[in-house]
């Protein structure tokens, strides 16, 4: 799926060490701190590991600890490595009592009640798959008599108005926010000159929040309050602007951020199961550590309300936010300790496909031959663009397949020589498409690969933690062309 990245502040103009990621902690009317921190970033796999104990964990769960000494604990437990993911190891075993795992008891019926027609927004930050997904979701709101309001990005106005909906822009560039994921193959930065252009983003997108909760509409000038705030997790500012409205928060993702002791955070790198639930807190915290001054900033002189110390002091702790996450139960069940107001909802589809005209040159291309292979790689950009189509070009040639490339952000096949066995696409509805082809080579977005399920194609991922493209060496084009070769000729 496809997400944006947050990072740790600079403040100083010297340059750090090439193996190290610059923090200061700020200080604040609740806490005042002036040591320097450094978080060491490994450039071999031969360092020491690192190894977190049962007594850590706890700490980084003890609200009463200040956060300098949670940084200190942080810094000495977990590397963040040079593709932007945190790593670490477990020494023991840490009891999943200890910190806190919630039974998933249900809810009782008689908490729910009418709910009158309220104005909600809907604050979405990411690509287009992050965006798409709310768009069934606003519409069936709608039904029921509430008016939604989509705030995202300015490059999906049209999509959002085409919709149905109304409209509001967000701030920060999906483009470069997929680019900067693509560099660091994650949230956190990979190195000391990233800090300064993911700040600069995380703080564009975070203040725009607001006003896209109560300014009027751009266009019409029709005033809007909201009742209520739906966003994906990658609005790093959503549960500040509930608590400061007042309002309710309701939190939908398409990746696992919730604690849980069944699999590691996705951004992480731990491989001993007793240290799954804890990678979550450790994530989250160098994030917070990353955004807290701007944060802190925002509540003050926008939100009129008291900085925070620490993400989980605020009103809107972990456990009392509603989550619904998107994909499907019988691809990934809901864990056993995500509690009541935590569930896996299933994928959320738009219907693209019956309004679709194509047009009349890949109708013909289509039934000209066998079903193709689709490749495309969404909204990430691609750093080598003609050097990954001369790969597909290679892998179907040698195997006889037919293939259908579509351009996407990354430029795929924009100067490519033109091939009988290749149709070049711009865009098209993965839901119309799917179902004319027999397998699909995609980023590993949680959209293409709820649209490849549910098309019963097979799906080969070219994909890196984060969901950037992953390089092949030299001899790609026969790793690909084995890869057809063994499981797409029979299917």
């Amino acid at each position: 799926m496809n997400m944006e990245g947050f990072g740790v502040p600079l403040h100083r103009q010297t340059r750090p060490p090439a193996n190290s990621l610059h923090v200061e902690i700020p200080s604040d009317s609740s806490e005042s701190v002036s040591c320097e921190h450094r978080l060491q970033r490994s450039k071999t796999e031969t360092q020491r590991r690192k190894t977190i104990l049962a007594a850590d964990a706890l700490q980084i769960y003890d609200n009463k600890i200040p956060i300098h000494h949670k940084f200190k604990l942080l810094q000495r437990v977990s590397t963040v490595k040079d593709d932007g993911s945190v790593e670490f190891e477990v020494e023991g075993d840490i009891e999943s009592e200890s910190i806190n795992v919630e039974s998933d008891e249900p809810l009782d019926e008689a908490e729910f009640e009418y709910i009158r027609p309220m104005q909600i927004v809907m604050l979405i930050v990411g690509t287009r798959g992050d965006v798409q997904p709310f768009i069934p979701i606003a519409k069936r709101l709608q039904d029921y008599g509430h008016r939604v309001r989509l705030a995202t990005h300015p490059n999906f106005k049209e999509f959002v108005l085409m919709a149905g909906l109304e409209f509001y822009p967000l701030g920060g560039d999906p483009k470069l926010l997929a680019s900067y994921m693509v560099r660091n193959k994650g949230f956190l930065p990979s190195g000391p000159s990233e800090i300064l252009t993911q700040r600069n983003h995380m703080k564009e997108i975070i203040y725009s929040l607001l006003p896209a909760c109560k300014q009027p509409d751009v266009d019409t000038g029709i005033p809007f309050q909201a009742d209520a705030i739906i966003a994906n997790r990658t609005a790093y500012g959503h549960t500040h602007v509930a608590e400061g409205l007042k309002v309710p928060l309701h939190i939908f993702f398409t990746m696992p951020w919730t604690p849980t002791t069944e699999f590691p955070h996705p951004l992480s790198r731990v491989k001993q199961p007793a240290g799954y639930r804890i990678s979550y807190q450790i994530v989250d915290s160098l994030i917070w550590l990353g955004v807290r001054d701007i944060i802190n900033d925002f509540r003050k002189k926008k939100l009129n309300i008291r900085p925070v110390t620490y993400l989980s002091t605020s009103r809107f702790s972990e456990s009392d936010v509603p989550h619904a996450y998107l994909w499907s139960p019988y691809l990934v069940p809901k864990p056993k300790d995500w509690g009541p107001k935590i569930d896996v909802v299933g994928y959320c589809f738009l219907d693209l496909a019956s309004n679709y005209e194509p047009p009349e040159s890949m109708v013909k291309w289509l039934e000209a031959g066998d079903s193709p292979i689709y490749f495309g790689f969404g909204s990430l950009p691609v750093q080598e663009p003609d050097k990954m189509t001369q790969i597909i070009i290679q892998a179907l040639e040698r195997t006889g397949q037919r293939g259908i490339i579509n351009e996407g952000w990354g430029g795929l096949g924009r100067f490519a020589e033109p091939k009988d066995f290749v149709y070049l696409l711009d865009n098209c509805p993965h839901d119309w498409l799917f179902l004319k082809c027999k397998a699909v080579v995609h980023h590993g977005g949680a959209g293409t690969t709820a649209a490849g399920l549910k098309a019963a194609l097979f799906l080969s991922l070219v994909t890196n933690l984060s969901g950037g493209i992953e390089y092949m060496p030299e001899g790609s084009a026969l790793h690909l062309s084995r890869l057809t070769s063994s499981r797409f000729q029979d299917w």
